[in-house]
């Protein structure tokens, strides 16, 4: 028989943050901060807009591209927050979660030998993704004592010919650094110069501690080349609804769509109805939920200084991304030696890239107790 299998899939590795998340649950009594998943249940009045929606048999397809009432709502809530203007007929496409968009954004236009600058440490689907889309990823390895910040320099330094597509990924999952507008308008120059368009996935957009979140697509001359992925997943709590969405040009969102209505047909009805009411009156919650995350992020870069744990201080998303190189371990080792010593799963940065050796992933989508639990469960194991 034949090899059933495609090379390019089976030489993909499976995700490290699936590895410790299968671990812990089967473990009794363990500390789970590893899943970047919000502690919050839904607000009431969304998932109350979704059991109407249910009550009323909306059960049926929308159009592919989505609700017209939701991308309406989605153009609105881009001009209120970034003063950004998409027009919901041709602009904006509403995605299974932001996920989905990323895939299609790299299949519409990505072709085989196209090459994609991916910053790491960074979320674990860039990389198959581009794979899967028959490019070639190319990593850029942000520095610690650059806040993990990526600099127009060091995407000089890896650009090509064949350089298609820079992704921008900020904030930044694992290590919660971010971009302000000055970083942005020189990795703008270089993106003019060289050509290139941009994923900007923006999923934490909302949770944004320092000033106001900037996309680069507020830069001038960069609304055309960006591709902007955001969804309701972390800003509303609503992971399991599976909804996000693609704002970008017309041309790249018509193919998009073509991708989209042949594997998918449509994003979740009830959940676009909720997303609906999220948009028009969730900003409150949204307030809240982040107040409350920044709180649990100054506990934990206070609690690491008091036990003289190297991590700087993350301005964005839910996630601390301490060093622990002087511990001599690997981030596989010294993670699993915590989750078998002392019951707390935490991730190893190796599994957001090669450059996240030495460090690890700490979720902070959790309650302030949890957090001051694993902190003292992680002081017992340093002391050990």
């Amino acid at each position: 028989m034949r090899n059933p299998l495609s090379d390019v899939v089976t030489d993909i590795k499976p995700s490290g943050i699936r590895k410790f998340f299968d671990l812990v649950t089967v473990m009794k009594d363990a500390i789970s901060l590893g899943v970047g998943e919000p502690d919050f249940d839904t607000p009431w009045h969304i998932r109350e807009e979704g059991i109407y929606s249910l009550d009323k048999g909306r059960t049926f397809y929308t159009s592919n591209s989505g609700l017209k009432e939701l991308k309406v709502e989605i153009s609105n809530y881009m001009k209120r927050t970034q003063n950004l203007l998409y027009n919901p007929d041709n602009e904006i496409l509403v995605t299974v979660g932001g996920s989905e968009g990323i895939d299609l954004c790299f299949r519409a236009m990505l072709n085989p030998g196209d090459e994609v600058l991916i910053p790491e440490p960074c979320y674990v689907s860039y990389v198959p993704c581009a794979k899967l889309a028959g490019a070639k990823p190319v990593s850029i390895c942000l520095k610690a004592e650059n806040q993990f910040k990526l600099t127009a320099q060091e995407i000089l330094e890896k650009v090509t010919d064949k350089t298609k597509i820079l992704v921008l990924p900020f904030p930044n999952n694992p290590t919660g650094s971010i971009l302000e507008k000055k970083d942005l308008e020189e990795i703008a120059k270089v993106v003019k110069e060289k050509d290139l368009f941009v994923l900007s996935d923006e999923i934490y957009a909302a949770l944004t501690y320092k000033g106001k979140h900037v996309s680069i697509a507020e830069i001038e001359g960069m609304k055309e080349r960006t591709i902007l992925i955001n969804g309701f997943s972390k800003t509303f709590a609503m992971t399991g609804w599976r909804l996000g969405y693609v704002c970008a040009p017309s041309v790249i969102v018509e193919q998009m769509i073509k991708i989209h209505q042949f594997a998918i047909m449509c994003a979740p009805t009830t959940s676009q109805y909720a997303a609906v009411e999220a948009l028009k009156n969730g900003d409150d919650d949204v307030e809240m939920m982040k107040n409350s995350y920044n709180q649990r992020r100054r506990f934990l870069v206070n609690a690491f200084k008091e036990m003289n744990v190297e991590c700087f201080e993350p301005f964005g998303a839910f996630y601390v991304f301490p060093c622990i190189k002087e511990f001599g371990m690997t981030s596989e080792e010294f993670a699993t030696k915590f989750l078998q010593e002392e019951k707390v799963a935490v991730i190893p940065g190796t599994a957001f890239g090669e450059c996240g050796e030495g460090f690890l992933r700490i979720s902070y989508a959790y309650s302030l107790d949890t957090l001051k639990i694993a902190m003292k469960d992680l002081k017992n194991l340093l002391q050990s």
